[in-house]
């Protein structure tokens, strides 16, 4: 009895400021090692697909060792005008123009910013850069850059933080170039206002309780109790544990800032078996380099410890934070505490736990449940 072939769909698109070739098929543990190991692909946990830089060299490849084993749906790779759009993997940019993106590289980083942030911005520039090359551009208007929110990012739909993200890297170079352009003409969306996603007390023990591996049980935990940052949970050092105070040190957090965090009892139990089992050196989480432990496998344990404890909600390890803020509210916590425990700038961020705590929704009476107690109350009077 034959099996049919798993259709696997090909796509050209922008991720994380360059050409990928995304390749999308049903889940298929069969097929995963081919796309894995064969491709060497990479996985993206937040857009669900798999994907390769884009090349005529990686399109070929993909195509050959595919080729028998899946049906291919590649059109999309074919069109001429998706091409012509976003087809500027081959586009070289001059000498010149590659050295000052260079320069901008560390003028950003003179002016301190994180090295996330200069990735990014200097990811984004080089990919304006090509676009004006294409463009066949040589005079920078507040209209190429319109043309280029909308070619690119707009129409794409790529979300409203990349968007702002984008204007705020082109502004940044043309700051750094001394180029003069008026950017009040180009539109900036308002940020969605989205709630967090937070999960019950209950739900966070189940997820702690599912994660068997005693060091990442350990950063769960510390997330959670702390109301840590991935990034501030990973950057921690020993040397920043205050047993005697119970108290965390957090240095140059979000904005550069120090603050002080609550260390848990509970926490502090089990940070001190790991400390027994895993006698880390500097960082309070190392790898086997001695080196900070990856952001990446920490999302995947969050993911997978959520599936095993049977929760459907997209969760993070940033929903650990959320959680800790939220259920600190309900217990009575004032929302100035709260705020500094979380290293927030503005009172207003933190406000937004109160849309998200139900302690005070519960309280408040459904009138579709009371409707039957106001009809008995009028027939008791009518029958008096």
């Amino acid at each position: 009895m034959s099996t049919s072939l798993p259709a696997v769909k090909l796509d050209l698109i922008l991720h994380h400021h360059k050409e990928i070739i995304s390749i999308h098929f049903e889940k298929n543990r069969d097929f995963i090692p081919l796309v894995k190991h064969e491709l060497h692909a990479t996985w993206s946990p937040t857009k669900l697909f798999w994907y390769l830089d884009y090349s005529e060299a990686n399109k070929k490849r993909i195509m050959d060792t595919l080729t028998g084993h899946a049906e291919i749906d590649a059109a999309a790779l074919e069109r001429k005008e998706y091409g012509n759009r976003y087809n500027m993997a081959n586009i070289e940019l001059p000498d010149q123009i590659r050295e000052h993106i260079n320069r901008f590289r560390k003028w950003l980083e003179t002016k301190r910013y994180s090295d996330a942030t200069v990735m990014t911005y200097c990811g984004l520039v080089v990919f304006f850069c090509k676009y004006l090359l294409r463009k066949n551009c040589t005079e920078l208007t507040p209209m190429i850059v319109s043309r280029f929110n909308y070619e690119f990012i707009v129409e794409p739909k790529k979300s409203i933080a990349y968007q702002n993200q984008a204007i705020n890297a082109i502004k940044q170079y043309f700051e750094y170039r001394n180029i003069t352009v008026e950017f009040g003409e180009i539109e900036r969306p308002k940020r969605e206002k989205k709630l967090p996603v937070v999960l019950s007390m209950e739900e966070v023990k189940r997820i702690i309780d599912c994660t068997h591996n005693l060091r990442h049980k350990t950063l769960l935990s510390l997330i959670y109790s702390g109301g840590f940052r991935l990034s501030e949970a990973l950057q921690l050092k020993l040397c920043d544990i205050d047993s005697s105070r119970m108290l965390i040190h957090i240095k140059s957090a979000k904005g550069r800032k120090d603050r002080y965090t609550l260390l848990s009892q509970k926490a502090l139990a089990i940070m001190r078996e790991y400390y027994r089992v895993y006698a880390p050196k500097t960082y309070l989480f190392e790898n086997a380099n001695g080196q900070c432990y990856s952001p990446r496998s920490v999302q995947n344990v969050v993911k997978q410890a959520a599936i095993r404890a049977g929760i459907q909600k997209r969760i993070t390890p940033h929903s650990l934070r959320h959680s800790f803020a939220t259920h600190l509210l309900e217990s009575g916590t004032d929302l100035r505490y709260i705020q500094n425990l979380l290293g927030h700038n503005s009172p207003k961020t933190t406000m937004i736990y109160t849309h998200v705590s139900d302690v005070a929704v519960q309280k408040i009476r459904n009138p579709f449940d009371l409707m039957e107690q106001t009809h008995e109350n009028t027939l008791s009077q009518h029958n008096f």
